[in-house]
């Protein structure tokens, strides 16, 4: 019988000890507390939100339908067109009189309905390539990173310092009980640049940031979707905890051979819909649910995640797949540690 809380537990993994058994991470079912808040502090705004609007930089994001309302920079309405002009461009944010104090309880009451089941895990807004990219788009951004790499590293310690300014206050007012870096740096199948180039521009300043919440004992959570299991072993070496969401492009095994529960994997699932939609075999998704657990639960360093290959939540069949495999996971969840 577990008697650890869901947060309790999930956060033994996120410390790199052995948990009483498997966290499930269930993604908005209804009713269900999350395991963390994945959240951003509001003194960022809310531009990432299902509204769009502009980050602190200036960069306008937009939504639609086709991206299941997930904020994404203005295609073709980049602040910046040349590298070499970009201190005539981005300018940091003025928060002179911002209350830190209060937008800490604002942000812990909105996020936190139930502290015994979810973890008050709050950005640094230390996204330093998605940011760079939101200024310059992908085809001038990429380009910069290899042609004009002395602008480019001027500009990113730029903007690290107003990461470090909002890492710094997180920290101390929010008090939050993990740390997340959110930078989406890879496709599907490859990352957007090579390790070598990661690990110069990238790594050591992330690893600024992430000093200071080393230095307070708190977990690092990590987000980079796609295959980005090139860069985890300088992520791991500066101090990151948890990586989700885990797509099942890497080499989930391996990673999972090589670090332990150094590195929590969170995710490690995914369904993909079948040719014979909608048609689906009940007993082939759950093999599937056990599968993972078989491959990635033993001996810890495991949060289950994943749903089926569908952004159409609302369709009463993928609701149905899904609840299979929450119900399946959570039937795993509490016996695989016995």
């Amino acid at each position: 019988m577990a008697h650890l809380t869901q947060k309790e537990n999930f956060l033994r993994v996120a410390r790199g000890e052995m948990p009483e058994y498997v966290p499930v991470a269930t993604f908005g079912v209804p009713g269900e507390a999350p395991l963390m808040t994945m959240a951003d502090p509001c003194i960022l705004g809310n531009f990432r939100g299902p509204q769009g609007g502009k980050d602190p930089w200036g960069v306008t994001f937009v939504t639609n339908a086709e991206t299941n309302y997930g904020a994404l920079p203005k295609p073709n309405d980049f602040i910046l067109t040349d590298i070499r002009k970009w201190r005539d461009v981005i300018k940091a944010p003025d928060y002179s009189g911002f209350d830190w104090e209060a937008a800490a309880k604002a942000d812990r009451e909105k996020y936190v309905q139930d502290p015994d089941k979810t973890a008050f895990v709050i950005s640094g807004y230390a996204d330093l390539f998605q940011q760079f990219i939101g200024f310059m788009g992908f085809t001038e951004g990429l380009c910069a990173l290899y042609e004009e790499k002395e602008e480019v590293e001027e500009l990113l310690d730029y903007m690290l310092e107003h990461s470090l300014y909002i890492t710094k206050n997180v920290l101390y007012y929010y008090k939050p009980e993990g740390y997340y870096l959110l930078d989406d740096s890879a496709s599907k199948l490859q990352p957007f640049i090579s390790p070598a180039l990661f690990e110069e521009l990238f790594v050591p300043r992330y690893k600024k940031c992430l000093d200071l919440v080393r230095e307070e004992g708190i977990p690092i959570f990590y987000h980079n979707c796609g295959r980005c299991e090139d860069f985890l072993p300088a992520m791991v070496d500066i101090g990151v905890n948890v990586w989700d969401p885990a797509q099942v492009e890497n080499d989930l095994v391996g990673i999972k051979q090589k670090f332990g529960r150094k590195l929590a994997i969170n995710g490690g699932f995914e369904y993909k819909m079948p040719k014979t939609w909608p048609v689906v075999d009940e007993e082939e998704v759950r093999e599937a649910v056990r599968e993972t657990f078989r491959k990635l639960a033993p001996n810890g360093g495991f949060i289950f995640s994943g749903m089926m290959t569908s952004l159409n939540w609302t369709d009463p069949k993928v609701q149905e797949v899904n609840g299979w495999i929450v119900d399946e996971a959570k039937k795993l969840s509490k016996t695989v540690y016995k």
